[in-house]
Order: structure tokens, then C-alpha cells, then sequence
């Protein structure tokens, strides 16, 4: 099992996520230059993206939120063949949330016991590394200084969580929230860096859906972070893109 899937194979065993070779992840990645950015499902490490057809048809209708000092400005993103498209892109000083509050249920046998687990995943784009206030349920954020940042759960500090971290080429390392739920990284590369966290959360309760209130038993969240770093040791490239799921 790669180093960055670890944390969340778990979580998808428990939602049934049939089809996928390994966990997945959302994150956002805004192209050097480009004013727009895209919400990607896949393995960031790996190189790996999933597409429609595919398993990319298995999101609803993932939202996005662009912070700035000018206030926040929210829409639904709009699927392409390789990603959800969105119609802005953060600008420094900037930051782009993103979540899939929809994706269906999955049910699970315990024994004799049937129970309902739910997905909740999440992504976060930022610019820099000036303090942010956390929006999404698990949110990592900036925290102030450089490679540094600070884990939040239902608002709260996370302490003791494992936070990965991966770049394009694959090189990857991993470090542990303290008690204030801080955890820092050396970014000795160029490129895209992406954080991944996970919380288990066993706390049943119910959601809007197309029929009806959705009941669940727990909820597995899976949070990203992505920041491009200019400076550094150039970037190693990134491996073969890999094959896309059906």
C-alpha cells in the first residue's frame, strides 16, 4: 500500500467503494498561468485521474467556494472528461474549498448488523501560507509560517492525526498534528505539493436527499490541501500517468 493511501483504505473498505484499485482522493489543481481551476479525483502521487466515462461518473454535484478579502463566492462544478471545472481561480493571497456532500451512501454487513457509511470528501487550494480560518468539516490550513499548517474537525484543533504529504513525482512524507493540531513540513521542491488527511467519525445522523432524508451510521471524511511552491530544487517529473478505473 503506497504511504499517502494508507490513512483512508479503511474508510473506503467500509463504504464499499468497489471498482477503485486503491482509496481515492479529491484535490484541486490550478495550472501555472491559468485563471480557472479543477477539481480532480484520483491519486495525486500516482498520477492518476479519474475520467467520464468512468469512475468519475460516481460524484453528484461537488461545490466550491473562492475566498478572498473581497468575501466568498460559491457555485456547483461543472463535470468534463477528466475533472469538475470551476469558473475562477485563486489569486495570491486567495483560496478555493471544494467538497462532495452527495456521494451516495454505501451499505455494509457487520455480522448480523447492516450499516450505512458515508463518504464526505474535501479539498482545499491555497496561495500562501498566512493563517486561514478552517470552513470545511476537516480543514487543513495554513498556519503561518512556511510548510506549516494546522488541522481543524468540526472546528475544533485535531490533535494526533497523521497528515500526508506527496509532490508530482511521488516523493512523499508524513508527520502527526500536536496538541494545538499543528504539523510542519520541510518543501525543499519546486511544484505541486498535496496534504491528505482522514477522520473517521462514528457518529450516525441523516442528510438531505433526492427522496428524502438519508440516514447513516458514520462518516469517513477525507480531506486535501494543494500548494504550488515557485522556488526550490527543481521538480522531479511525474511518473506515467496511470490508467484512468472503469
Amino acid at each position: 500500500m503506497n504511504r499517502i493511501t494508507a490513512i483512508a483504505t479503511a474508510a473506503f473498505a467500509l463504504l464499499g467503494f468497489a471498482g477503485a484499485a486503491q482509496a481515492h482522493q479529491i484535490w484541486i489543481e490550478q495550472p501555472a498561468g491559468e485563471k480557472t481551476a479543477v477539481v480532480r479525483f484520483g491519486e495525486f502521487g500516482e498520477n492518476l485521474r479519474e475520467v467520464s466515462p468512468g469512475l468519475l461518473d460516481k460524484f453528484g454535484k461537488p461545490t466550491a467556494t473562492l475566498v478572498s478579502a473581497k468575501g466568498e463566492q460559491s457555485v456547483d462544478a461543472q463535470k468534463t472528461a477528466s475533472g469538475f471545472a470551476l469558473p475562477f481561480g485563486a489569486a495570491a493571497g486567495e483560496s478555493i474549498v471544494a467538497e462532495d456532500a452527495g456521494y451516495p451512501l454505501s451499505n455494509r454487513k457487520q455480522g448480523d448488523k447492516q450499516t450505512v457509511g458515508r463518504y464526505h470528501p474535501a479539498a482545499r487550494l491555497v496561495t500562501g501560507f498566512a493563517p486561514l480560518q478552517p470552513k470545511l468539516v476537516l480543514d487543513l490550513v495554513p498556519a503561518g509560517h512556511a510548510g506549516e499548517f494546522k488541522l481543524f474537525f468540526k472546528g475544533q484543533p485535531k490533535a494526533k492525526t497523521k497528515v500526508a504529504l506527496v509532490t508530482q513525482s511521488g516523493w512523499a512524507k508524513e508527520g502527526h498534528t500536536d496538541e494545538q493540531g499543528l504539523v510542519k513540513f520541510d518543501l525543499p521542491w519546486q511544484g505541486t505539493y498535496v496534504a491528505e488527511v482522514s477522520v473517521s467519525d462514528a457518529v450516525a445522523g441523516e442528510r438531505p436527499g433526492a427522496n428524502g432524508p438519508e440516514k447513516f451510521d458514520s462518516v469517513s471524511y477525507v480531506t486535501t490541501l494543494t500548494y504550488v511552491k515557485t522556488d526550490g530544487i527543481a521538480a522531479l517529473p511525474a511518473g506515467p500517468a496511470a490508467a484512468p478505473n472503469k
